[in-house]
């Protein structure tokens, strides 16, 4: 085999020394740009960090020590890490960070390489993760779902957490979220929390956290966060009414702030009653106005108060004793429940039929309605006049009533009405308590069309058609698609037939351009609307509306009436 000189004499006389020369020369040198670093894996990526790479998570919720840090520390000194922590890097970053809990686990990790110099607390194996798109908020929600999970977070380290979400979420959509949209975003990102916790945490961070932070970090729980914030509102509440007109240097964020920051000791617990004797005692001395009296006063406004955030009995743990000024009873409170503030606006109007089945009732009840209470209902009676159930409990009716007590509106109360009137209750997606009043807050075109659709969907399902229902932004707020039927449609029975053909004429007349020629135009309307309403004499129930539908219909043509009023100009909610 002829050797590599022998194929090319010139090589001969080539030196190692000039060979490596030329392979040096211009001619091989590197002509792209040097890589500073890898790019990061697109997938997730077992890999191994040591502790210099890796720091924790910057929004990490939890700022005080783990309360099983010593535990955790003895198992990974003896065992390791069980299990790898996930990590993922920013953009941008030359570090990783802790993706969605471990930072506990990291902090243990560098005091026993600091303690030990142990190789194997110096390399960690890790899980890398790609940072995703909406990052900031997948790996705060992920932090605060697994803080709670392993050794959970104190009430204010949850509440800095929620907060700083509703930051991100607000970058993220440009807007303000309310506290409900804010409570279903964390849910959908896998950190589920009701809006009435939300409540809570963000008066704790607002009014509390400047005053008592060390009585928070210490562990101050949600209880007495509760009670804190049922107190402040009961105190700004009745400040406000006694110093209008009044000159009167301080404020009253002011002086809580300055009572409540007296107990700023971590050394023992926090007392609510010290901290209202000692509220209540410069609140009196501020308004020149006698302390038994205000204590009382308070503490009547702060039962009212209480049922926001604790159990509804509580409400009327408190018998109402004379101070000044002393409020009206309204006539459609229950029996035992505080006295509310005679409100700004009438009470809301009852139907045509219940006014008229009323009137002698209220002519002689309304004397002595600061004499003696209104009986409770009749048991029997009450049960009635229910259609169906309305999935209600005693604390969200009790909230119901604090709500509209803040905002001025009387609530209609249906066991204290049905005394005096003759209402129905019906289940589903917007219960009826009521089928004539319409709360303030869904007396606007828009959300009157999306509970007229819903009733109309409703309706529809009885006759197994509510798939033929479809909501819109003009008109009624739905039309009635007879096109989805199959093409047989005059082979449906009478029932289904006739519910489409009376919620098809309800709708057509109102839509901005003309509908299309349905499938069930042959079905006359007058023939189809009394056995539909009443049923056929001698015939089957079945071919009528039920007692639960026929409640929605006269619910939606309410509505309905106040929609097409709204839109005409009209203000007034109290047509007959």
């Amino acid at each position: 085999m002829a050797t590599i000189a022998e194929g090319n004499p010139g090589m001969a006389d080539l030196t190692p020394q000039d060979m490596a020369g030329k392979l040096l020369a211009e001619g091989f040198a590197r002509t792209g740009p040097d890589a500073a670093a890898l790019t990061d894996p697109i997938a997730d990526t077992p890999m191994v960090v040591t502790l210099d790479q890796l720091r924790p998570y910057d929004h990490n919720p939890r700022v005080t020590r783990n309360p099983l840090y010593d535990e955790i520390k003895a198992s990974i000194r003896e065992r390791g890490l069980d299990a790898p922590p996930a990590i993922t890097r920013r953009p941008g970053e030359s570090t990783y960070i802790i993706r969605n809990g471990g930072n506990t686990r990291l902090a243990i990790l560098c005091e026993l390489w600091s303690e030990s110099k142990d190789e194997r607390f110096f390399r960690i194996p890790c899980l890398f993760r790609p940072w995703p798109a909406r990052g900031e908020i997948v790996a705060l929600t992920g932090h605060l779902a697994e803080n709670e999970l392993h050794g959970g977070l104190s009430f204010i380290e949850r509440a800095l957490g929620v907060e700083k979400a509703r930051e991100l979420y607000e970058q993220e959509s440009g807007q303000a979220l309310s506290q409900s949209e804010l409570a279903r975003r964390l849910t959908a990102d896998g950190f589920p929390i009701q809006q009435s916790h939300i409540s809570r945490m963000r008066d704790a961070v607002q009014y509390l956290l400047p005053a008592i932070p060390n009585v928070l970090y210490g562990g101050l729980g949600r209880h007495q966060v509760e009670r804190l914030a049922v107190l402040r509102r009961a105190c700004e509440r009745i400040w406000e009414q006694r110093a209008r007109g009044t000159r009167i240097g301080e404020d009253f964020h002011a002086l809580f702030h300055e009572v409540l920051a007296t107990f700023d000791s971590a050394s023992e617990a926090l007392s609510v009653q010290r901290v209202q004797d000692e509220l209540v005692g410069q609140m009196a001395e501020q308004l020149d106005v006698d302390y038994d009296t205000l204590n009382l006063e308070v503490g009547d406004n702060e039962s009212r108060q209480r049922a926001l955030g604790s159990d509804p009995t509580l409400a009327t743990a408190h018998p109402r004793r004379p101070t000044a000024p002393t409020p009206t009873r309204l006539p459609s409170e229950a029996p035992g429940t505080p006295p509310h503030p005679a409100p700004p606006h009438p009470a809301p109007p009852l139907s045509p039929v219940a006014t008229t089945a009323s009137s002698s009732t209220e002519e002689t009840a309304a004397p002595a309605q600061n004499t003696h209470p209104s009986p409770s209902p009749d048991p029997d009676r009450l049960q009635g006049h229910i259609v169906s159930l309305a999935p209600t409990t005693e604390r969200l009716q009790s909230i119901q009533r604090m709500v509209a007590d803040q905002l001025g509106d009387a609530l209609p109360d249906f066991e204290a009405n049905v005394l005096r009137a003759i209402p129905v209750q019906a289940g589903g997606l917007y219960p009826i308590s009521d089928v004539w009043y319409i709360e303030p807050g869904l007396d606007v075109p828009e959300r009157l069309r999306v509970h007229i659709a819903q009733f109309a969907r409703e309706i529809a399902e009885e006759a197994g058609q509510a798939d033929c229902i479809e909501p819109t932004d003009e008109g009624l707020g739905y039309v009635c698609n007879a096109d989805a039927l199959s093409a047989n449609a005059h082979a449906l029975p009478f029932l289904a037939r006739a519910v489409l053909t009376l919620l098809q004429a309800l709708s057509t007349g109102y839509l901005a351009a003309p509908a299309p020629l349905s499938t069930l135009d042959d079905l006359r309307l007058t023939d189809a609307l009394g056995p539909l309403l009443q049923g056929r004499r001698n015939g089957p129930a079945s071919d009528r509306l039920s007692d639960n539908g026929l409640v929605k219909l006269f619910r939606l043509l309410r509505l309905a009436r106040r929609l097409l009023d709204l839109e005409a100009g009209a203000g007034s909610s109290t047509d007959t």
